[in-house]
């Protein structure tokens, strides 16, 4: 029985669990607050304290929020801030991030085979259904998104990072600190708006509403757009082990 450390990092938190191979949870989630600032060499070292608690494992699957390919982070713009989701942008962070070979970095640390991807697409992984074009779309920190072609991951467009309205940014305009300075009902619109917009670019057949703050989106399916279904945050962890079995981009 293969074991599978799947770990889910976010802005705000790092989240990690071992998963059997039906995705269940072989012990309670361990969980803790994103350290920042947050440079390469800060992840990992918390990553490796975060799942000292947790039982053994075979290999690991990571969802990081930022571009990653081939297991390389090229750019991290959560994580490139100096004190958490809104502050400031940290040039010398930012250039930190830029090609970090993640995967290879956690594979020593944590002693296991590790494939690493955007948090997003891990999410994606867990719900997708294989089928024609599928969009998963991350609602947290800020908006995070991944494309599945007949069940094999698309290579990665960073659209969070794509201006949206009023010369912001989807991860601007549908992020927390938006939701939390506009308010819900606002917040809501706004994401009602950047799913139709999104639909329109893309035509998916299916598109999953998942992350941390899906738990506040209260507009209906049917305001929400064509193809729309709510997805569990659960996913962003439960993608480990699937990920493993799709073809890479």
């Amino acid at each position: 029985m293969t074991l599978t450390l799947a770990i889910d990092v976010g802005g705000s938190h790092l989240k990690a669990a071992v998963l059997d191979p039906g995705g269940t949870m072989t012990s309670e989630r361990a969980r803790m607050p994103t350290p920042y600032p947050c440079p390469p060499d800060v992840l990992v070292g918390a990553l490796r304290d975060l799942v000292v608690p947790l039982p053994s494992y075979e290999r690991v699957s990571v969802g990081f929020p930022g571009m990653v390919r081939d297991g390389r982070v090229r750019s991290a713009p959560n994580l490139s801030r100096l004190a958490g989701p809104g502050s400031e942008v940290s040039p010398d962070i930012v250039k930190a991030w830029s090609d970090v070979d993640l995967a290879g970095s956690l594979a020593d640390v944590l002693g296991a085979p590790t494939r690493v991807v955007n948090d997003a697409e891990m999410q994606g992984a867990a719900v997708v259904r294989g089928e024609g074009l599928e969009l998963i779309v991350t609602l947290g920190t800020g908006c995070g998104t991944g494309l599945f072609v007949d069940g094999r991951l698309a290579p990665h467009l960073e659209l969070g990072q794509h201006p949206f309205r009023h010369d912001k940014t989807y991860d601007e305009v549908l992020g927390e600190a938006a939701r939390k300075h506009e308010g819900s009902a606002h917040w809501n619109r706004q994401v009602a708006r950047a799913l139709r917009t999104l639909d329109v670019l893309l035509r998916p057949d299916r598109i999953y509403v998942g992350g941390g703050n899906s738990k506040h989106v209260t507009l209906d399916l049917a305001e929400l757009g064509p193809h729309v279904e709510l997805v569990d945050n659960i996913a962003g962890l439960l993608g480990g082990v699937r990920l493993w079995s799709l073809a890479p981009p």
